[in-house]
């Protein structure tokens, strides 16, 4: 005769876990997707820039300005930028409480643009065009910094623009020469 009544622990029977533990097909497939997807959304925007000096110094630019921006902003100490357009290169500066303002290290410190790419020019909105000189750009704690039009070239069909955001610090780099 069998037994017909069953207890609760014989339904509820628990199965030992195995030593095999790890992810199945269906989600590494569907990572595998997401990385595809998200590969094809990048690739292009780097692209446009290419991998060349002239990319590379406008990107290199560009990430300095939004590191001092978000330094200004974190800090609440005001943060200079200042562009040598003589010798193609840039530097950050923070201003101290007590007004002194002071050589930035790290990302801050002195920068060169890569190998023959230079300054073409800056333009500032109110101030004009710059072609030569040192030219200085603050970057407010309240996250402001002036509008700025930077042109870099490596030749006289190869140039690039970047057009700072005052509220956001961000750039966006375009290829040839844009007037703001």
């Amino acid at each position: 005769m069998g037994r017909t009544d069953a207890t609760a622990g014989d339904i509820l029977r628990v199965r030992p876990r195995s030593a095999q533990t790890g992810f199945t097909l269906v989600e590494l497939a569907v990572v595998v997707a997401l990385l595809a997807l998200f590969s094809m959304l990048t690739i292009p925007i780097f692209s446009s820039t290419g991998t060349s000096k002239l990319g590379y110094s406008a990107r290199r630019l560009s990430g300095t300005i939004k590191y001092l921006f978000n330094e200004a902003a974190l800090t609440g100490q005001e943060h200079r930028l200042i562009y040598n357009l003589d010798r193609d290169t840039y530097r950050g500066k923070i201003v101290e409480a007590n007004g002194e303002v002071v050589d930035l290290k790290g990302l801050g410190k002195e920068t060169s643009l890569a190998g023959d790419v230079r300054f073409r020019d800056l333009q500032l909105p109110g101030r004009g065009t710059f072609t030569s000189g040192e030219v200085t750009v603050r970057i407010h704690p309240s996250g402001w910094l002036e509008e700025t039009s930077v042109h870099l070239e490596d030749g006289p069909e190869n140039e690039l623009t970047l057009q700072i955001m005052p509220l956001t610090g961000t750039s966006e780099i375009f290829e040839g020469y844009k007037a703001l």
